[in-house]
């Protein structure tokens, strides 16, 4: 098509706004029909707001092993949405220690994850309610 009334004309690798919009709507229907819950608005980049991303939610899990020594925790837990991971048991990094002396086997817990230095890491531990 060549440039003319409704057409417009873009250095190649640039994305329009539209396009970036379509994506932010995109993405935020899908979270909402996969989460269950609505995302935070979203904005493109280069527009007076950043792109906002949804708070990270506390995942659910239960303490399958606690290893002091390494300073890991083995977890059997529910669906991790910032990680795009699903439910599965696996063994996780501690970002303090003393998160380790909190908790025992067989405790259900509320975590979040994430992943630090490359390793998925717990960053923050509490007891279910």
């Amino acid at each position: 098509m060549k440039p003319g009334k409704g057409a417009s004309v873009m250095a190649p690798g640039r994305i329009g706004i539209a396009a970036v919009m379509a994506t932010a709507m995109v993405t935020a229907a899908t979270a909402t029909a996969v989460f269950g819950q609505a995302a935070a608005p979203m904005v493109a980049a280069g527009t007076a707001q950043a792109v906002t991303v949804a708070p990270s939610s506390m995942t659910e899990g239960e303490i399958r092993k606690v290893d002091r020594e390494t300073g890991k925790i083995t977890i059997r837990h529910g669906p991790i949405a910032n990680l795009e991971m699903p439910a599965m048991t696996m063994v996780f990094r501690i970002s303090d220690p003393a998160m380790l002396d909190r908790v025992k086997e067989g405790a259900k817990v509320r975590f979040l994850a994430d992943r630090v230095g490359g390793a998925l890491t717990v960053t923050q531990l509490e007891p279910a309610s």
